[in-house]
């Protein structure tokens, strides 16, 4: 099943360390070549014998070999593997890796891998749950790393719960599930936009909102990951996103991106448009700062392009658009009459009033409405997976 597949198998410091000698044994039974990193930690639970007598090649813990005096390169065993597979990844090598930090040789090769990185954590209930996990997770799943949920059942503190990790044989699985699955949106060319657009009052000023961009990135790199081209068209924001299959355009006002969409559109498969627009505009801008006055200043406001409009008039057959509705009140109401009109084939609608929701948030919480199949209400997710449940409604309905 994983014949020649070159798996760099990463041990951090956790009791779960155990089960990591287990899934060397089923990668090797699979015919993989295996490569293990181990952390110092990961020393006070398994010996390096253990790997390197099951995987038949050295178990690296530090930059230099101790027998030979040699360097363990980094650079090449990122450069080696097929897959890098953290597992256990205890919280500590998880909060490094989302801060970039790499005081080890896992780390860094963590940082000089370009494979696919996958992640299996492994730690007490509270732990996992504790806000600065749950964030550097998100953070992890945004730059296009892996995630193997966690399993429930009795922990090594004595305590029940959340936390233990996948075990070795559903591991084994997810493996060989990503390398021989088909991926859903191979050949298809894809539209996202993102974030907000700037309206500007003068050469210092603008109308603008709270958008990070974050869902939209996140949908991007959803559909590279799986097989899209993707251009993302995002207004100013803090996000990043690294792919190869992902070409950005950045733009700032709601016109420029009107323009760039525009000009994109009849070339694509999909479109997913999660910008948060502005509606209005300065009727005219200020060539130069407005000064501040006693009186009060009146701005003369006028609409912008409706890009969702636009493209749903030109929309042909076979072209999926996809909108977004955040909404105050009425949600429900509102979501669909902007279905209709803007002729999307279903909107995400999310709510302001909903915990967790919204703009800046690494969660939301979304209701899909389809044209043609009703609705489906989601829970409170991170922002990676709401846009997997987004393209799964996509395959599901276009596929």
């Amino acid at each position: 099943m994983l014949t020649g597949k070159k798996i760099l198998l990463g041990v951090t410091g956790s009791i779960a360390a155990y089960k990591a000698a287990h899934l060397v044994r089923l990668l090797v039974k699979q015919s993989a070549e295996v490569k293990v990193i181990m952390t110092p930690s990961a020393l006070d639970f398994v010996t390096p014998l253990t790997f390197s007598t099951l995987s038949k090649n050295p178990a690296l813990s530090s930059f230099q070999a101790t027998d030979t005096g040699t360097w363990n390169s980094h650079v090449e065993l990122g450069l080696w593997a097929d897959a890098f597979v953290i597992a256990p990844a205890s919280a500590n090598t998880i909060a490094h890796m989302a801060q970039g930090l790499c005081d080890n040789l896992l780390l860094a090769s963590y940082l000089s891998a370009r494979c696919p990185v996958i992640i299996a954590p492994a730690m007490d209930l509270d732990m996992l749950a504790h806000p600065a996990t749950q964030t550097n997770l998100q953070t992890l799943q945004e730059r296009s790393n892996h995630l193997i949920h966690t399993n429930k059942g009795e922990l090594a503190s004595g305590l029940h719960g959340d936390g233990r990790m996948a075990e070795p044989e559903e591991i084994v699985a997810w493996l060989d599930q990503f390398f021989h699955s088909k991926k859903k949106f191979s050949g298809k060319k894809a539209l996202v936009t993102a974030g907000p657009t700037y309206e500007a009052i003068d050469p210092v000023r603008f109308i603008g909102n709270n958008s990070s961009g974050k869902m939209g990135f996140a949908i991007a790199n959803a559909l590279a990951e799986q097989g899209a081209q993707v251009d993302l068209v995002t207004g100013p924001t803090h996000e990043r996103l690294h792919h190869p299959s992902v070409t950005i355009h950045a733009v700032v006002s709601a016109d420029d991106m009107r323009d760039v969409c525009v000009k994109l559109f009849p070339a694509m498969d999909i479109a997913v448009l999660s910008a948060a627009v502005a509606d209005y505009k300065p009727a005219t801008k200020a060539d130069q700062k407005i000064k501040k006055t006693d009186g009060p200043l009146v701005l003369e406001l006028t609409r912008t392009p409706d890009i969702a409009a636009e493209l749903g008039k030109v929309k042909k057959q076979g072209q999926v658009l996809v909108g977004f509705a955040l909404e105050t009140e009425n949600e429900r109401a509102n979501a669909e009459k902007k279905l209709e009109a803007k002729n999307f084939d279903f909107i995400v609608l999310n709510s302001l009033n909903d915990h967790g929701a919204g703009f800046g948030t690494p969660t939301n919480k979304i209701e899909i409405i389809s044209r043609h199949n009703g609705s489906t209400k989601f829970p409170l997710k991170s922002k990676a997976e709401v846009a997997n449940d987004i393209l799964q409604t996509i395959s599901s309905s276009h596929g």
